[in-house]
């Protein structure tokens, strides 16, 4: 089994940066792809980003250039610095992991764009 913890998350004014870690309990090493959904209220769930154990990465077509993930494997850490931030971003975000065929989810973690 894999435990996520996501943190990072806030408010901050439109413009603003972010950066969202996504914690594992187990080495990452072991865990395949790795992304971040985000659901903004009566919305559905959306993939925001992802990324796979080589580093390759994926993301939504309203967030390109403006967000980047990364991961850590030797920290067991994934991030997802967010910048040139816009109220439409607001959201719990959630992080994700891919291990032995099954898909481990984050806790969320709520961001609020505004002013």
């Amino acid at each position: 089994q894999v435990q996520l913890v996501e943190s990072g998350g806030g408010l901050v004014q439109p413009g603003g940066s972010l950066r969202l870690s996504c914690a594992a309990s187990r080495s990452m090493y072991t865990i395949n792809a790795m992304g971040w959904y985000r659901q903004a209220p009566g919305e559905q769930r959306e993939l925001v980003a992802s990324i796979t154990s080589g580093g390759s990465t994926k993301y939504a077509d309203s967030v390109k250039g403006r967000f980047t993930i990364s991961r850590d494997n030797a920290q067991s850490t994934m991030y997802l610095q967010m910048n040139s931030l816009k109220p439409e971003d607001t959201a719990v975000y959630y992080c994700y992991g891919d291990f032995e065929l099954r898909r481990y989810w984050g806790q969320g973690t709520q961001v609020t764009v505004s002013s």
